[in-house]
């Protein structure tokens, strides 16, 4: 039986994870700062209300909205229209430090349930997971919570993009150690000046790529060159 896939829309992606994510797939973006995370996942839900007629919801955790929008005024994207039709909806998620971090955790779950429900979405991106290591300090207590949320975001039912920030090692594919092992996929995008490059780590269901491609940022967003490999002794 086929796997149904969402696809990115994003030049030369699909080529590599055979079309497309599985549909309902949690997906970890990890890389290091300035490497696209944001962007990649931006273009995901834009390309999905554009291309595909499915609505999406980026929910942002360290940036506010309007610093969000300021940042991707740099792309050609009509963010706006989408979201005056109904096609996006951009929430940013609030916590109070020192309360109960994993009931607030499990409060914002039922707010990102409805976003999605008032849309019908069916692509949904979470930016960042790394930022709630700022309210939550012991890192078993943090781990499980993570685990919590990652598990209860996928029965809300989504294709999901999770955007992790890493040091920006070529081995690294989450923030805690938690995301890659929960999540369906993982994808690491790297810069290692002045070349940018994406690399498959894992995909379940998919044949995918097992090589490192070059990868290009401009005003209409990522363009990968799936022919074309990056050696990973230049990630070093």
């Amino acid at each position: 039986m086929a796997v149904e896939r969402a696809q990115t829309g994003i030049p030369g992606l699909d080529e590599l994870i055979q079309g497309g994510i599985p549909r309902g797939a949690s997906v970890v973006v990890a890389g290091g700062t300035g490497t696209g995370k944001s962007i990649m996942a931006m273009e995901f839900i834009y390309n999905g209300a554009l291309q595909f007629n499915e609505p999406g919801v980026f929910v942002t955790i360290e940036t506010n909205k309007q610093n969000l929008l300021w940042d991707m005024e740099n792309f050609n994207w009509d963010l706006k229209k989408m979201q005056d039709n109904s096609m996006l909806k951009i929430e940013r998620l609030k916590f109070m430090p020192g309360a109960d971090m994993e009931q607030q955790v499990l409060e914002q779950l039922k707010i990102i349930a409805k976003l999605v429900k008032s849309i019908n979405a069916k692509r949904l991106v979470i930016d960042s997971t790394t930022a709630l290591g700022i309210w939550i300090s012991d890192k078993g207590v943090l781990r499980n919570t993570l685990f919590r949320f990652l598990n209860a975001l996928k029965e809300i039912g989504c294709t999901t993009i999770l955007t992790a920030e890493t040091k920006g090692h070529f081995n690294e594919f989450s923030s805690f150690g938690v995301e890659e092992f929960v999540a369906d996929a993982v994808i690491a995008l790297y810069l290692v000046p002045p070349n940018r490059s994406i690399f498959v780590r894992k995909m379940r269901g998919t044949k995918h790529s097992k090589r490192i491609h070059p990868l290009d940022i401009d005003t209409n967003g990522l363009t990968i060159k799936p022919k074309d490999e990056i050696l990973w002794q230049s990630l070093r």
